[in-house]
């Protein structure tokens, strides 16, 4: 079909249905269509001076993209998928700025999936997007059920795990090891001389689970692993749940001398719950966190804590996304981005 033979086509349905298209806004702004598309989708290459004369255009006419149109035309979309388990966490949102910041500028738009730690619901949101026809997915972790596996090797659909590592799967993934930072979190605490230690870990997702083994195995190797000072609930993870367990594991146990929480917002909750009872940190019981939130350093005392690079590694997710996408070669699968120990007051 000739570009004469289209642009009479999108007449004709701008005619018909009402709605301006896309010709529409090129003829206005006094570019191609392909240039209205590229700015309209925010693709670097076109000048700024072009994509505001173009994005007015569109505003002036009420103009409103069709993804699904765009996406039969061109036998591909230009849709990035991102599920994470959570938008309430502020570690998911770090990474998903960094995700946006590297494919907003190539043109792409990110799709968020919440399954709120549900396979079943993850699996739901894999079946819609995958209907789209995304031009990659960025996944958390591997912990999924078997249909939605199927579906992801299936699809085709570039792929890149976040979060964990799975050195043995061929996966492309890029995140830290969960269990080594479990069992630095013990050392840590080991090193001080410190004896009874626990773990409090909640949600209990498979990241929770991982770094609670590997504080375990740990613990193990050190002679003094106690089951009854480990304490998990799948209840969400939350500041006034922290100062609960806390509360009612010293109760329990009043001779811990060090916990280890799977989760800043745990932590600061037994911070605050010591605190209000007159409990001396770290001197009577040492306390270190998981992800090193924002506010760690500023609670009172200042938390330990496990820091996590969760930009970077939405960052390096989305970048890994683009080469696999663009068949770019890519001579190592696994991106293993480490972690930091941030020791500080309360251990």
């Amino acid at each position: 079909m000739t570009a004469q033979k289209n642009d009479k086509k999108n007449d004709r349905n701008s005619r018909t249905t009402g709605k301006p298209t896309l010709n529409d806004v090129a003829r206005r702004a006094g570019v191609s269509p392909i240039t209205a598309s590229r700015a309209l989708r925010g693709v670097s290459t076109v000048a700024e001076e072009l994509s505001e004369k173009v994005r007015q255009a569109a505003s002036e006419l009420g103009y409103v993209a069709n993804p699904a149109a765009r996406a039969l035309a061109s036998k591909q979309s230009h849709n990035i998928v991102v599920l994470v388990p959570s938008l309430a966490n502020q570690l998911f949102i770090e990474t998903l700025e960094a995700i946006h910041a590297v494919m907003h500028p190539r043109g792409l738009e990110v799709l968020i999936g919440n399954y709120h730690y549900s396979r079943d619901e993850e699996e739901n949101l894999l079946r819609n997007y995958l209907a789209y026809q995304p031009r990659g997915l960025l996944l958390t972790g591997f912990d999924r059920t078997e249909s939605a596996r199927r579906m992801i090797e299936a699809s085709g659909v570039p792929s890149v795990y976040m979060m964990d590592l799975d050195p043995g799967a061929g996966l492309h993934c890029v995140g830290f090891s969960q269990i080594r930072a479990g069992e630095a979190a013990a050392r840590h605490l080991l090193k001080s001389g410190r004896k009874r230690l626990a773990y409090i870990g909640a949600q209990l997702d498979q990241r929770t689970l991982l770094r609670g083994e590997g504080y375990r195995r740990a613990l193990q190797q050190a002679g003094c692993y106690d089951p009854a000072l480990e304490v998990l609930t799948p209840r969400p993870s939350s500041v006034g749940l922290g100062g609960e367990l806390f509360r009612q594991l010293l109760a329990s146990q009043p001779q811990v001398e060090g916990i280890f929480f799977g989760n800043d917002d745990l932590a600061h909750g037994a911070l605050l719950e010591a605190m209000r009872h007159g409990i001396r940190i770290p001197e009577q019981v040492a306390v270190l966190g998981f992800n090193d939130l924002p506010s760690s350093e500023f609670m009172v005392p200042r938390l330990s804590s496990i820091r996590t690079p969760r930009k970077a590694i939405g960052t390096h997710a989305a970048e890994r996304l683009l080469d696999l996408i663009n068949d770019k070669p890519v001579s190592e699968p696994v991106m293993d981005l480490g972690f930091e120990l941030m020791v500080r007051e309360s251990s």
